[in-house]
């Protein structure tokens, strides 16, 4: 059985509307936007008739730059950089996920988060390796990794209805308009033809 790392934002949606796992879940692990996030994906997965599965977990004062409304670390590359963030949230969904039969979690990584370590193929790679060889034996995939957020949204076919419903920011519940996620949002919306709303 296959389940989805559900972040609400625009990839993991268009990768849900373009897989249709059986179960998406989704961590609110003390992020800043967490409520507009839940709620993009509860909107998401009830569309698909998706199982939904919430994690609570506050790992805020774990958390660096604008998802935890802190300074960046000095390690941090960008202004929203959270150390291990991907690897926390996989653990995570992957506790979860071995109690309730799943096998294969999908992970929403595209191109540009080559820019991070654990959001390349090298990372996706290892932690495939990592879950897989515990108990459980679960995998973890990342299927857009060679694809821009445009071309995922493209080839998932997501609607504009659907995917209008994605939350991109990372230091407010109400887009900002300023952090990397907006910006990354709007360029993705105009590339595809929507415009900016």
């Amino acid at each position: 059985m296959r389940a989805i790392l559900l972040s609400g934002g625009m990839d993991s949606i268009a990768l849900t509307y373009w897989k249709r796992p059986e179960i998406a879940i989704t961590i609110n692990y003390g992020q800043v936007c967490a409520p507009a996030e839940l709620d993009a994906a509860s909107v998401v997965a009830a569309s698909l008739k998706c199982r939904h599965e919430i994690i609570q977990v506050d790992c805020s004062s774990l958390g660096s730059g604008d998802l935890a409304a802190k300074t960046v670390h000095p390690l941090g590359a960008t202004h929203e950089w959270w150390p291990y963030r991907n690897q926390l949230l996989i653990t995570l969904a992957a506790m979860r996920g071995i109690e309730i039969g799943v096998t294969e979690l999908l992970i929403a990584s595209v191109k540009s988060d080559g820019d991070y370590g654990d959001g390349t193929l090298e990372f996706v790679e290892r932690i495939d390796g990592l879950m897989a060889f515990q108990e459980g034996a679960l995998h973890v995939s990342a299927p857009a990794i060679a694809m821009t957020t445009t071309e995922l949204a493209r080839q998932s076919r997501i609607p504009f209805e659907l995917l209008a419903w994605a939350h991109s920011c990372h230091c407010s519940n109400l887009a900002c308009g300023n952090c990397r996620g907006c910006f990354k949002h709007q360029i993705a919306m105009e590339t595809l033809g929507y415009g900016y709303y």
